[in-house]
């Protein structure tokens, strides 16, 4: 247990510095790509809540795929916001042009 503990802290700091090293132009595009990476741990949190036997090990695998599903579904919303801001705008013209199609058919 307590070598667990040690990786874990050892991990902990060695993450943190690698993270802390990446320029911020590349921290959205690294979560996307992490997204896929977080798609494993839902798996391996819904090995832990239903394949252990003990209340506590299926209380901590239920809170590990909460938290790994949060953490997926906030990559994708953030990765989409991110795409988003580089589609290009539609013309004003065009724009009303469309909604006024659009009135037309609703209309007809």
């Amino acid at each position: 247990m307590v070598e667990n503990i040690i990786i874990f802290v050892l991990a902990s700091f060695v993450g943190f510095e690698v993270i802390s090293k990446v320029p911020q132009t590349l921290h959205t595009p690294l979560m996307s790509g992490s997204n896929a990476i977080s798609g494993i741990t839902i798996v391996g949190a819904l090995v832990v809540a239903g394949m252990v036997e003990g209340v506590a090990a299926t209380w901590l695998g239920v809170i590990s795929l909460i938290l790994a599903t949060i953490n997926v579904v906030g990559g994708f919303l953030v990765t989409d916001r991110m795409l988003r801001m580089f589609k290009r705008k539609e013309p004003a013209r065009q724009k009303r042009a469309a909604d006024e199609e659009k009135q037309k058919k609703v209309a007809a």
